[in-house]
């Protein structure tokens, strides 16, 4: 069992607040202070009460709820140890074993009924102890896999929205409302399966072991090649977001390079008044306007979570620059820059994209060299000595060449290159990768997640 924080409630709040932390959730001394009174005045029998009153406390943006309610049920538990003692025994076959079929119908039963939440999580927290537990090498552990396996609620709908008894006129919208309860109700029971397991385990072998792979990471955090929907979809929500934090450091890069380099000469002039101390700095006047940005993106399935969210982003930036251009290929380049609007969704732009242009050549698969030879000769025009070209994709060619020569006659001609590789780097030249050859002729960054994403850009895109 998790022993209790050394130093009381205090203790296990900042605790809490430093799990919090470690999964991306921003949250400061302020914040922790806050959390602190928040407790004093609430009821700490009221799980509910506390679960709201921290978030309040706690949380600045709503896209960090689903990680703060798995901790929070981590670090504040439902219950310790078996529930046995308040939940209702699963029904038995002659020779004692769980029966499946009857326990699928109480199941349904109980979806069907409404007002029925704690009995489902009475009852989910005697499936993990009946249908979940299994001998590991540490002792008793329990598996939501395993106790959701036989039970399989997903299958359940049908015979939930048989018992839900609606009425012989319900239209088909009353059906379709009916539908999206019950998939909203067998939802939440996974989910408090899931929870209950995770409980249990971190009984035994910590909380903090069991936050590294049974908490939800922020979307901002989630690697792009192994994103899940929900954490792509996040990332498409939040774009506008990123987008704005982006303009800001960009706008206080450019706010400091207004002021242009010391000149020399001029201070050691201006100086003379003052013995020769240089005092008063006098400072070059910058070159007045903002650089061209050529996008050149690799939209192929391997790398489509990152170059989508990527090209959302620089599409978002449009007005830091005095004219992007956006280039996408899969084996041979096309101009895709009128496909992006202020409202225009990723999807309906990759659609256009595959529809309307000539990305595809051939085979339908990677080819770089073919790609820039492409861009080279029909849009070579867009690269200028203004021009700052940024590369997208993981350099993975499917063995063809991967004409770098081409390319360093691109960067050679920009006034700055960088390439974004959404590989880690110990990948970089295993397989077909060619990132080590092109990272010869361009300089090569690695950009797994969006938070590194954002911190790479802001740091590369010319002011």
């Amino acid at each position: 069992m998790t022993a209790p924080a050394p130093h009381g409630i205090s203790g296990h709040v900042a605790g809490f607040v430093a799990a919090l932390r470690s999964r991306g959730v921003p949250v400061g001394p302020s914040e922790t202070v806050d959390a602190g009174q928040v407790l004093t005045v609430l009821d700490l029998l009221d799980r509910e009460a506390v679960r709201e009153g921290l978030a309040c406390a706690l949380l600045r943006r709503p896209t960090h709820r689903a990680t703060f309610d798995s901790l929070f049920d981590l670090w504040f538990p439902v219950a310790v140890g078996q529930r046995s003692a308040e939940a209702p025994e699963l029904p038995r076959t002659p020779d004692g074993r769980v029966d499946l079929p009857a326990l699928r119908e109480q199941l349904a039963e109980l979806l069907a009924t409404p007002d029925s939440g704690n009995q489902l999580e009475l009852l989910a927290a005697q499936v993990v102890e009946q249908l979940g537990r299994y001998q590991s090498a540490r002792g008793p552990s329990f598996s939501a896999y395993q106790a959701l396996k036989d039970l399989a609620p997903q299958t359940l709908l049908a015979r939930a929205l048989a018992g839900l008894a609606l009425p012989p006129d319900a239209s088909e919208r009353d059906a379709e409302i009916a539908q999206r309860l019950l998939r909203m109700r067998i939802a939440g029971f996974r989910a408090t399966v899931e929870e209950e397991t995770n409980r249990r385990v971190a009984e035994q072998i910590g909380r903090e072991r069991v936050a590294t792979y049974g908490v939800a990471r922020q979307a901002e955090d989630a690697d792009f090649l192994r994103a899940s929907e929900r954490e792509l979809a996040d990332l498409r929500r939040g774009t506008h977001r990123l987008a704005r934090i982006l303009a800001s450091r960009l706008a206080v890069r450019r706010k400091r390079s207004r002021r242009g380099e010391i000149d020399l000469r001029k201070t050691l002039r201006a100086s003379m008044s003052t013995g020769g101390v240089p005092i008063d700095l006098v400072q070059r006047k910058p070159r007045p306007g903002r650089p061209d940005l050529v996008l050149l993106c690799d939209i192929s399935g391997s790398v489509a979570g990152f170059s989508g969210f990527t090209l959302l982003l620089v599409s978002a930036l449009r007005e830091q620059f005095s004219r992007v251009r956006i280039f996408a290929f899969v084996d041979r380049t096309d101009e895709v820059t009128d496909y992006f609007g202020p409202q225009t969704g990723l999807d309906d732009v990759l659609t256009r994209i595959f529809t309307e242009s000539t990305v595809i050549d051939s085979d339908g698969h990677s080819d770089y060299g073919q790609a820039f030879t492409s861009f080279a000769h029909n849009f070579g025009d867009a690269v200028t000595s203004r021009t700052s070209l940024l590369v997208l994709g993981d350099g993975r060619t499917n063995y063809r060449n991967p004409q770098v020569d081409t390319l360093r006659g691109l960067v050679e001609t920009a006034k700055h290159a960088h390439w974004l590789n959404p590989e880690p780097h110990n990948l970089w030249g295993t397989g077909d990768s060619a990132a080590p050859d092109y990272g010869a002729v361009i300089e090569m960054h690695e950009c797994r997640s969006a938070r590194q994403l954002t911190d790479v850009v802001s740091k590369l895109l010319p002011v």
